[in-house]
């Protein structure tokens, strides 16, 4: 499971908002040095990201909690969104260039009807698979009144 603190901001009903600190994982990686996401990190500075989970551990404003993803849920997440639409787009530049008798134009717009394709059938899976790719809360780690003692 892959987890990040963060501090709940806001309550929606059954849902909490959770606001977290980006941070960069490139102290501890062997390629830090090769690496493009060290200076995307740089960049982004640590901003703030909000995002809204369902409170299963009765979590309240100013907690501090831990919220976790599987890590099959964002691999399976990962492959609807990057690889499926890029299969899709080559499998379908593939058969507009052979359909077409070999004009790259033909080629050109089947691929970019197969990428939309494939980002549709994406968002599709995505909603009706059954699947968990949301982060959920896992415990809650300091209470917010527990600071005031």
């Amino acid at each position: 499971m892959i987890t990040e603190t963060g501090k709940v901001v806001a309550l929606k009903g059954d849902r909490v908002w959770v606001q977290t600190i980006r941070t960069s994982a490139c102290q501890s990686c062997a390629a830090r040095n090769g690496c493009g996401q060290k200076v995307l990190a740089a960049a982004s500075g640590g901003r703030a990201n909000q995002i809204l989970v369902a409170n299963s551990v009765d979590a309240r404003v100013g907690d501090e909690v831990t919220i976790g993803i599987d890590e099959q849920a964002l691999l399976g997440a990962s492959l609807l969104v990057y690889a499926l639409p890029l299969i899709l787009m080559v499998a379908a530049s593939v058969v507009g260039h052979q359909v077409s008798g070999g004009h790259d134009g033909a080629a050109m717009l089947a691929a970019v009807a197969g990428l939309a394709l494939g980002f549709f059938a994406g968002r599709k899976l995505q909603r009706t698979g059954g699947r968990d790719y949301e982060p959920h809360l896992v415990r809650v780690n300091r209470i917010a009144s527990e600071n005031c003692l």
